[in-house]
């Protein structure tokens, strides 16, 4: 398998301006417009954070004609927003195994991008979250490359599942990214930040 990056994080909410003051309210700065995704029936929101890695808010979009199930769970959004995945890159995605079953690989386009990511059919997350969506970009400029850099830098993702050990066992000597923690419990996904009100959690 191909060396995976961290590529971006995604906070899943009942609507988009329900996501976005959420982050505004913790982060001090509001995600930017992004765009639409056909589909899948949503739409997001945007932070670029600097080469290589941004953050994303994407929730249902009411104005989608859809059918079929959203992905990233979003056929049942949260009551409150939270980080619902974590997303990693990598090259030659179709020939990936992974411990659990990470969905089918995608084709999928918006604007100039181009990319294939792994959605299950059922359009669920993979150990609720817990396990990586899977990225590869095979087009246009990577999105952290034509995003305004919001200042926000990302100290820390920590993920914590009850089965965590096969997330673990899989990154080994793939994912060599010291942001990224993950421990035996209770389902949670955690990002620590620092911006404009100093480090701030997110769950």
């Amino acid at each position: 398998m191909s060396s995976l990056a961290l590529d971006h994080i995604a906070v899943c909410a009942r609507t988009l301006d329900e996501g976005c003051d959420w982050v505004e309210a913790r982060l001090g700065i509001r995600p930017r417009p992004g765009g639409k995704h056909a589909r899948y029936g949503t739409h997001n929101c945007l932070l670029g954070m600097g080469d290589g890695f941004y953050f994303e808010v994407i929730a249902p979009d009411p104005d989608a004609d859809h059918s079929g199930p959203r992905w990233f769970g979003l056929d049942h959004p949260p009551e409150v927003p939270r980080i619902g995945n974590w997303i990693c890159r990598c090259a030659g995605l179709a020939e990936v195994q992974t411990p659990v079953d990470a969905g089918v690989v995608t084709p999928l386009e918006r604007g100039a991008l181009r990319w294939n990511i792994t959605v299950p059919e059922d359009g669920s997350m993979p150990l609720d979250g817990a396990f990586p969506t899977l990225i590869e970009w095979t087009a246009g400029q990577h999105p952290s490359t034509v995003l305004a850099d919001s200042g926000l830098r990302l100290q820390n993702l920590h993920i914590s599942h009850p089965q965590v050990a096969l997330v673990r066992d899989w990154l080994i000597g793939h994912l060599g990214d010291p942001r990224v923690t993950l421990t035996e419990g209770p389902l949670a996904l955690t990002a620590s930040f620092i911006g404009p009100h100093g480090t701030v959690n997110l769950a």
